[in-house]
């Protein structure tokens, strides 16, 4: 294996201890494994427990164990996908950015498998302004890894190793 998917692997292991610890953490020493309960630790940062049932932004609510379980599934397939992308892919940034995501959507398979829910605690707010729901680390390493994809597919273009980026033709009038 190469040193760039040892990267993405190594990259998705730690996204996936850092969510799986931070839930820890927040449900069992911190004591808030209840319902909204919260902690200020900043003036625009809580951690504020919250069972979240659905996928992104609470859509595909999983209320039953059938659907909680074909959530896992397709969450699962996803993940697997992007795996297999990850280790066909040639460029280190795309591998760091699918190693991202693959750590954060297999930290929450586990919760969902595990418990029925995904747990997350980090509450950024202005005053009552929230722009982001209640999330956790996995949420973050995805949306971040997602976002690097996208701005390297829309505004990066990679040129071959050992070859100089194309030079566009002038007209001389």
């Amino acid at each position: 294996m190469n040193m760039n998917r040892r990267i993405g692997l190594l990259v998705a292991a730690l996204v996936f201890l850092v969510d799986q610890f931070t839930k820890y953490y927040v449900t069992g020493p911190l004591g808030l494994n209840v319902q909204d309960a919260s902690l200020t630790v900043l003036p625009i940062f809580d951690l504020r427990f919250v069972k979240n049932v659905g996928v992104s932004l609470g859509l595909l609510p999983a209320s039953g164990a059938m659907t909680r379980w074909l959530l896992v599934l397709l969450t699962g397939a996803i993940a697997a996908g992007v795996c297999v992308w990850m280790l066909r892919e040639k460029k280190r940034p795309d591998i760091i950015a699918l190693g991202l995501v693959l750590g954060g959507a297999i930290g929450n398979i586990l919760d969902r498998a595990r418990l029925g829910y995904v747990v997350d605690f980090a509450d950024l707010h202005f005053g009552n302004w929230r722009p982001f729901l209640v999330f956790n680390v996995a949420d973050a390493a995805i949306t971040i890894g997602v976002l690097i994809l996208l701005i390297r597919a829309l505004f990066v273009r990679d040129t071959p190793a050992g070859r100089p980026a194309p030079v566009e033709n002038e007209v001389n009038a």
